[in-house]
């Protein structure tokens, strides 16, 4: 293929630097509700989830039961900090604007949220009426689901095997390979941690880049790699 039908970013940790700030609201939540766990455990780990489905994962391996209000209380204080905090990653501006083929977000966040986060770090323009939330598709389900991928891509009429993804977390690897799309994994962003790239790896990113200076090289070596194989 001269290049992608699509190039799909998630956008926390991947465009904005917004996953640590989440876990340290998330883990000290946890903590106070009787399951204490640092917020870099916390983005190890969960990176990518919902919170719903971090807490019934907690909630099924060590048999606490929490308070459905925790839900609430997690969004309320996540949207506060983010409003407060959130920056754009270093080099993102460049990379997106790099890409000649057309270009969305898919993420686990809301709508709202993506709105907020990309307006505050100005790549709202890059991607304006082109923004998927999981919440918003027909099923709702989230990441590790492959479905806001392959609903991004019935919209925008691409081929998901011709359709490239930029994923930080495990499990949003793991929902684009299952919608037959090809992985660049990231870990660029303030939650990475030591086994980060390995971890990419292993959930099927075919590459692994830290600096998002590094992003059109990869692409167009991956898109020759395609048409060479």
């Amino acid at each position: 293929m001269t290049q992608p039908d699509l190039v799909i970013f998630d956008c926390d940790g991947v465009l904005v630097d917004s996953e640590i700030i989440a876990a340290r609201v998330e883990a000290d939540l946890l903590t106070a509700a009787g399951f204490p766990i640092e917020a870099e455990e916390l983005a190890e780990l969960y990176a990518g989830l919902t919170f719903k489905d971090i807490l019934l994962k907690i909630e099924e391996q060590s048999q606490i039961p929490f308070q459905a209000t925790l839900i609430d209380q997690a969004e309320k204080l996540v949207d506060q900090r983010l409003a407060a905090e959130v920056r754009a990653i270093d080099g993102v501006y460049e990379a997106v604007a790099s890409v000649t083929a057309p270009r969305c977000i898919c993420s686990n966040s809301s709508s709202e949220r993506l709105e907020m986060t990309l307006g505050k770090t100005r790549l709202l323009p890059f991607f304006s009426g082109r923004i998927f939330s999981s919440l918003d598709t027909p099923s709702k389900k989230p990441k590790p689901s492959p479905d806001v991928f392959l609903h991004a891509a019935t919209t925008l009429g691409a081929d998901p095997a011709r359709t490239f993804v930029v994923e930080d977390s495990v499990h949003g690897v793991a929902g684009a390979r299952a919608a037959g799309m090809r992985v660049v994994g990231f870990t660029g962003a303030s939650h990475s941690y030591p086994g980060h790239a390995d971890a990419l790896t292993e959930a099927g990113a075919e590459t692994v880049i830290r600096r998002w200076a590094d992003f059109a090289g990869v692409v167009a070596a991956l898109t020759e790699w395609s048409e060479d194989a």
